[in-house]
Formats: C-alpha cells, structure tokens, sequence
C-alpha cells in the first residue's frame, strides 16, 4: 500500500522534509485508511505563492500552512460500451504547503520541526479525502484520525496543550 508522490520544491527554504519521510506519511495514512495506490501531489511553496492562493481560492489575505485541492474527475461523455482506465480513479489532487509557515508555526508551539511537517502532511492528504473540521464534531473526527496515523509514526498528539 503505498502512495504515488509527484513531490514539486518550489521553495528556497532550507527545511523541507525529504523525499522518504513524505512517502513514508503518505503511506502511513493510506494504510490506516485500508487505500492502495493514491496519487497525491505535494508541492512545498514560499509565502508569496501560498498567500496568493489562499487569496484565490478561499478569500482570505493571508498565508496559511496548508491547502488541498481534491480532484474531481470531469464528466465525460464515453462512446457506448466504453470504461475508463481504473488509473483515473487512483488520483486524490494536490497538497500546497508553505515552508516557511510550517517552520513558524513549529516554532511558536514548540514542536519538533519533522513532526509539525508530518502533521500538516496528514491533515492536507485527509482534506483530499473529504474530511473538514468547520463542524466541532468533523473536527473532533478529523482529529482523531490525524493522532491515530501520528502515534504509528512515533509523533506526539499535535493537539496537546493547545
């Protein structure tokens, strides 16, 4: 079971994760989830490309950590008798996380660096599954699965004294 990761650095900054450690997460939520062969894109962006997204696609004019873009197929109109490629359905959508916000916000709640990187990870990849937490309850949800997956992965509750 493991994750198909199209990885874009599209940030200078020098603490971004490696290659493994993002598989190795993305993998660890795709086996908690009971899923096999997802593709997920993950692109690490500066502050200017992240804030200016978060300005497109949600109104709000300012940076943020993470946003996800689930994809959804597009309605086509196939010839009688024909069927898709079952690959189509194996792509989750994109992840765009900020560097240099990860990195802050690490440091503001005096988290290990690695770990935060592996937190936001999981809850971008949870959002391309659906999950939200606008709803206390979908939070709690949300939050509960982000723990399970972080606790196989030797990572403390993110939500501890917070």
């Amino acid at each position: 079971m493991s994750a198909i990761l199209d990885l874009q650095l599209a940030s200078d900054c020098a603490d971004i994760p490696k290659q493994e450690d993002i598989q190795l997460w993305l993998d660890t939520l795709l086996l908690h989830q009971q899923m096999t062969e997802k593709e997920i894109t993950v692109r690490v962006v500066d502050v200017t490309e992240i804030h200016q997204l978060n300005l497109q696609y949600r109104g709000k004019d300012k940076p943020t950590n993470v946003l996800s873009f689930p994809f959804e197929m597009p309605e086509l109109n196939l010839p009688d008798g024909a069927q898709l490629d079952d690959s189509m359905s194996t792509f989750l959508g994109d992840i765009v996380i900020c560097a240099q916000v990860v990195t802050q916000e690490s440091q503001q709640q005096n988290k290990l660096l690695n770990h935060h990187w592996a937190h936001m990870i999981i809850h971008g990849t949870l959002h391309l599954l659906g999950y939200d937490h606008i709803e206390e309850q979908d939070a709690q949800e949300m939050e509960g699965i982000e723990i399970a997956i972080l606790q196989k992965l030797a990572i403390d509750d993110p939500y501890q004294n917070h």
